[in-house]
Order: C-alpha cells, then sequence, then structure tokens
C-alpha cells in the first residue's frame, strides 16, 4: 500500500510520526471498516451493488482517492469465488483538511465507498458466496498518522435477487453522496501558471460554496486558493496550475454533497464571470462596495501630494491664476481634466480586468511592467520638464494662456491623462485595500472603485474649477510664475531620472542607454522646435526626431529578473517554495513585496527596511527574510499578491512561528516597528 503513496510529503508525515506510523492491530483501529452487500440473496449472473462503510473516531478521518498533498487511498485485495468479479469503487464527495499548508481531500464522518459486485453465472441456488479481502487504508488526525489493515467479508446466499427494504434505502442514501456524471463536456486551459477550466452548467442551478477536486495528479496545486465565477451557462474555475495534462479529470463540488464527475479535455475557456458561493456573494454586498469606494477616493486625493503629480497639478492651478478666466471657463477647465482623469483610470482598471479575466495575474499599474511603457513615459515626463524649463511651449500642457483658447478643455483633458497615467505607481498606503477588493467585485462594482480613485485624484483642480474662493485665493500673476514653473520642471526632471533607472532594472543597461539615447534626440529635437518658435516658425520639422525616439523605445525587451539577494538584512528571493522551507523550519519571516516603479516601496526600503537596527533585531532572533520583486510582473508574484486580497504593491508580512496566517503590516513602516516585531 506505501507505495501507493500520492506525495512525497506522505512519506515525511510518516516518517515524522514514526514509531507511530505502524500498522495498527484489528482491535487499535481509528477507522473501522464493514462491507455490506445490497443484497444478501443475489440471484446467478447478477450485478449487486457492494459497500465499504468506513466510520472514523472522533478526530480522525480517511482519504479520497486522490488525496491530495498527501494520504493514502483505501485498497483492497479481493479473495473471490471463481466467476466472482469486484469492480473499481465509486468515492463519495470528499472534503477539504489544510494542514501545515498542504491541502488534503479527507473524510471526516462515516462514509462509504461503491462498487460493483457480479455473482458467477453457474452459482448454484442456495449455495454460500464469501466475499472477502484484505483491506488497508491511512487513519490520520491532524497530528497523527496510522497505516491500518483488516479483514473485511460478507457472506452472500445465491437466490432470487431480492433487495431488502431498509437495506435499499441505506444504499440510496450513499448512492445521494456520489458525484453525478456531467451530462456536457468540460474544457480547461494553462494560461501563465493557471489552470482555467470551464463546467457547462445552467445558470439556474443554485451552487454554494463551489470546489474543484481533481483526480488527475499533479494537474494543479492542491493547497491554492480556487475561484469560481458564472459566465452564462458556464462556471469558470481558476486556480494555480502543477501541470498541463491531456485530459483533467475530477469532481466539482457544488453544496456540501453534490458533486459533479467530470472530465476536461483542452479547449477555450470564457472570461470569468460574476463570482458564485456564498464566499463570492459575501464579498460584493453595497457596504463593501461604497467602503472600496471611500478608501479609493481617499486614496487618488493623496496622489496629488506624489512628486509625479504635484508639479501637474500646480501646472495647471497656475494657469488659471494667469489666465484670469471666468467662471464657465474655470468650470469646463475643472471639467475636463476631471474627465481625464476618470477615464484613464477607468480605462486602465478596465485593461486590468481583462487580463485577470484571461488568466493573467496582472495587478493595478501593471502597464508599468513593460519597459517599452516605460520609456515612452520617459520621453513623455521629459518632454513635459523641458517644456516647464521653458526649452520651447506646448499649449495643450502647459501655457496658461491655452485656458482661454478653443483648445483649452483639451488640454486639460490630455493633461488630467497623464497625471492619471504617471500616478498608478503611487498609489499610496491608503489604496492597497481598495484596490484589492476591487479585484473580488462584480465589473461594474470594481470599475466604480477605479472611477473613484480617478475622483480623487481630480478632486483639488475640480474644487479650484467651481469655487471662485479658493481662485481668488491663488496668487495674483506676476513675474513670479515663470519662476515657479522653472522650479516645478525639478521634480519632474528627477521622475524621468527615475523612470531612467527603472528602465536600466527592467531591460538592461543597454536598455537604458536605448531610453537614454531617445530621451536625448527627443531633447534636440524639442529644442530645435524651441529655436523655430522663437523665429516664428512651424515645429513640424521636429516631430520625425520625436517618432524615432519613440520608435526606439518600442524595440525594448524586458531581461529576468529577481530582487536581489543579501544586502543589511541578508535577505533572499522570494519563492513560495523558500517560504515554506523557512516556515518549515520554524523561524519567523519578514517577507515584504515591491518594485522599482513604487515609491512607497523605496521609501519604505530605506527609511525603514534597509536599516542597522532591524538588521540587529532580525539577526538576534533568525528572522528570515524573502523579498519578492514584481517590478516585471513575476506572475508567481502576482498569483500570491491575489490570494492576500491585493492587486499590487508594497505588501509587508510577517510569519509567527506556529501561526496559521501571517501580520499583515501597515503601508508605511518605521525601524521601531519592525524591530519590535522580532523581539
Amino acid at each position: 500500500m506505501l507505495a501507493k503513496l500520492k506525495s512525497a510529503w506522505a512519506w515525511l508525515i510518516l516518517a515524522a510520526l514514526w514509531p507511530a506510523a505502524v500498522f495498527a492491530q484489528p482491535g487499535q483501529q481509528h477507522i473501522h471498516p464493514r462491507l455490506i452487500a445490497e443484497s444478501a440473496t443475489p440471484a446467478p449472473g447478477q450485478t449487486i451493488a457492494l459497500a465499504l462503510e468506513m466510520t472514523p473516531d472522533k478526530g480522525w478521518h480517511g482519504y479520497w482517492q486522490n488525496p491530495g498533498d498527501a494520504g493514502v487511498p483505501p485498497d483492497v485485495k479481493w479473495r473471490l469465488p471463481a466467476g466472482a468479479s469486484v469492480g473499481a469503487f465509486r468515492y463519495p464527495v470528499p472534503g477539504t483538511l489544510l494542514i501545515a499548508g498542504l491541502m488534503n481531500y479527507v473524510y471526516e464522518h462515516e462514509y462509504a465507498l461503491i462498487a460493483p459486485l457480479t455473482v458467477p453465472k453457474d452459482a448454484r441456488p442456495g449455495a454460500t458466496l464469501r466475499i472477502e479481502g484484505d483491506a488497508e487504508w491511512l487513519a490520520c488526525t491532524d497530528e497523527v498518522c496510522v497505516p491500518e489493515r483488516g479483514t473485511i467479508a460478507v457472506d452472500l446466499t445465491v437466490g432470487s435477487g431480492r433487495i431488502d427494504p431498509a437495506t435499499q434505502a441505506r444504499f440510496d442514501a450513499w448512492r445521494a453522496k456520489l458525484p453525478r456524471p456531467l451530462g456536457a463536456q468540460a474544457r480547461f486551459e494553462v494560461v501563465q501558471g493557471r489552470m482555467r477550466i470551464a463546467v457547462p452548467l445552467p445558470a439556474d442551478v443554485a451552487v454554494a460554496q463551489p470546489y474543484f477536486f481533481a483526480e488527475t495528479g499533479n494537474a494543479i496545486d492542491y493547497a491554492a486558493p480556487q475561484s469560481v465565477s458564472r459566465n452564462g451557462d458556464a462556471l469558470i474555475v481558476e486556480t494555480a496550475a502543477k501541470g498541463n495534462p491531456a485530459a483533467l479529470a475530477g469532481v466539482l463540488k457544488i453544496d456540501d454533497d453534490t458533486g459533479l464527475a467530470l472530465t476536461a479535455v483542452p479547449g477555450p475557456v470564457p472570461a470569468a464571470g460574476d463570482p458564485v458561493g456564498e464566499t463570492g456573494a459575501a464579498k460584493w454586498d453595497a457596504m463593501t462596495v461604497l467602503t472600496a469606494l471611500a478608501g479609493a477616493v481617499l486614496g487618488g486625493l493623496l496622489l496629488n501630494v506624489m512628486p509625479c503629480v504635484f508639479p501637474i497639478l500646480s501646472l495647471k492651478a497656475l494657469g488659471l491664476a494667469r489666465a484670469g478666466v471666468d467662471e464657465r471657463e474655470a468650470r469646463r477647465e475643472g471639467l475636463a481634466y476631471a474627465a481625464g482623469v476618470i477615464a484613464t483610470c477607468l480605462a486602465l482598471g478596465g485593461a486590468l480586468l481583462a487580463l485577470r479575466a484571461g488568466g493573467s495575474a496582472a495587478g493595478w499599474a501593471f502597464q508599468l511592467q513593460d519597459p517599452r511603457v516605460i520609456g515612452l513615459l520617459l520621453l513623455l515626463v521629459m518632454a513635459v520638464a523641458l517644456n516647464l524649463a521653458g526649452l520651447f511651449e506646448l499649449r495643450t500642457i502647459g501655457a496658461g494662456d491655452a485656458l482661454a483658447a478653443r483648445g483649452g478643455a483639451a488640454g486639460a483633458f490630455w493633461t488630467g491623462a497623464l497625471a492619471a497615467f504617471v500616478a498608478t505607481p503611487c498609489t499610496g498606503p491608503f489604496m492597497a485595500a481598495a484596490l484589492g477588493a476591487a479585484l473580488v467585485l462584480p465589473a461594474a462594482g470594481a470599475l466604480a472603485v477605479f472611477g473613484g480613485l480617478g475622483l480623487g485624484l481630480a478632486l483639488p483642480f475640480l474644487a479650484i474649477g467651481f469655487v471662485p474662493a479658493l481662485r481668488r485665493r491663488l496668487p495674483k500673476p506676476g513675474a513670479w510664475m515663470e519662476t515657479m514653473r522653472r522650479v516645478l520642471a525639478v521634480p519632474m526632471f528627477l521622475t524621468a531620472l527615475g523612470l531612467a533607472w527603472i528602465l536600466g532594472r527592467q531591460a538592461g543597461v543597454d536598455g537604458m542607454i536605448v531610453g537614454l539615447g531617445a530621451a536625448l534626440l527627443l531633447g534636440l529635437a524639442l529644442w530645435w522646435a524651441g529655436v523655430r518658435q522663437v523665429r516664428g516658425r512651424p515645429i513640424l520639422p521636429a516631430i520625425p526626431a520625436a517618432a524615432i525616439a519613440a520608435g526606439l523605445v518600442l524595440t525594448l525587451a524586458p531581461i529576468a529578473t529577481r530582487a536581489e539577494a543579501g544586502g543589511v538584512l541578508k535577505a533572499r528571493p522570494f519563492s513560495e517554495a523558500a517560504l515554506k522551507a523557512a516556515r518549515d523550519a520554524g523561524r519567523p519571516v519578514f517577507l515584504y513585496f515591491t518594485a522599482d516603479w513604487c515609491l512607497t516601496c523605496k521609501v519604505n526600503e530605506k527609511g525603514a527596511i534597509e536599516r542597522a537596527e532591524v538588521a540587529d533585531a532580525f539577526a538576534k532572533h533568525n528572522v528570515a527574510v524573502l523579498v519578492g520583486d514584481w517590478t516585471n510582473g513575476d506572475p508567481e508574484i502576482g498569483r500570491f499578491l491575489e490570494r492576500q486580497g491585493r492587486s499590487g504593491v508594497p505588501l509587508y508580512l510577517y510569519y509567527r512561528p506556529g501561526a496559521a496566517e501571517p501580520d499583515v503590516l501597515p503601508q508605511v513602516l518605521t525601524p521601531s516597528m519592525l524591530a519590535r516585531l522580532a523581539s
């Protein structure tokens, strides 16, 4: 029997529990088997049902045919009369049991395995048939496992085939707990490490707490969370893939005792739909949506003080002060700016939801994981910085007199779009929970949260446009405004420098050189455009150079990156295996996720994490430090973040020895906070 262990972990469990892991004697059994025939008097040649009833003691459990990460299913070596045969057992729908990060498919209460028994055709009426076998099974608690064995037998008398009504009712109850065959073809696909299964099921069929039990071994990560949604007449199951089998057999549980047996074949799987089951329904009540929406508005409001957003907002405010626009025009500009911000947030949010529906582990600011986007953003920010520095004039972005021109609203719209786009890596301490909630809400609720982020980001300029008292408090126009404009160029140049550094991290030194070369070419083109503007000539000849610069950055490609090991904390790159190994060793673990484009991450790392006092405290208490670098959108990190209910970085977790769940730390850290954790 031990040769049939489904996982090496089962061997480790048995070894750890030795000498308890010895075959128990019949009188010491913790799961009690009993063989029962549906008919005590089967007719010659008749096929009847045979049940192996298993009754665990309190606190003990047995295993399904695929036990999951560890365990052993029952096994019987039959001794039968000549001509008799027993088919394979059918298993009832199991339950789940997660122990030490291992997912087990188990039965914690009485259960019965059903198999067909065929009586020999030449059996003589009145003859006794002894159906006997040597059974082996594994009985476990949360702390100990005992391989058990025993002889199972039932004596039958060849007769009329009559079934006692009481016995029939008992077998009917057991049959009701067996999975029903799915009457349609299921399909599956593996996309970026995610197993996605489409199960045809009419929309009017009630489903509560669905779960997919894989019968095919090594197809899915048993311990990974599963999400189930409904898209029309199909249930979409998504979880972490472990392999890509030729076919996928399993059971989809749709309520406590009801399951659908299916074998899925490779094929297209529709996009995810509305979450189903009690866990999904609980996540999209009105209060959850409103709470996430409020957090998004507040987080968007705070983004206005970020160095990549504040100069743009200030520039628009100074434009209003310079132009001295009337009430109507100010409101028009405010609405146009807000429309640009909200439209961009909705577009990014919609693209994110579409990527995730297709099986991607993308998160907020996903577009910044592509070095081509970083390169284009570098060129755009460089253009804004050179405009603020006075090298050339671009009225649709900067100059105040554009607000009085017919194109003022268009300029405000695109300025708002730019502010929203460059703000995504700086979502700040108040945004993680709101954006994480958005990704488990229905599409309408999720888009409302993304729109709330845009509304919060646009609120200051909206307030200036709609509240005359605020506009009157703006400084009076004067020569100082040109000086302020030059000053505001400084944070934009620093933002460009930071983007160049990120480009180097994503695309390597060669990629950074290409990006800087493209920025230099763009700068020369804009300088030429400025010279031509002073002479009253058109700037159209500079456009080809700008197009060449954009074409250069579109050739960039990411290189494989992992978070740097070592440093003052002697951190190691994150992986599920590294986390499990550290926890299995009984060490406390500090795990943090970062990205080079995440401003909040870098502030925490330099100001709190990479500090000598933190390193000393962690070393003193043997704290393992793991760091996950999401700069290039590592799908393993994306799936882990999703399981934590987060859509982006930063995320800081502290695992205490023996604790089932980690402590989720605030997104603004201090050295003293981290040092206290270790002590």
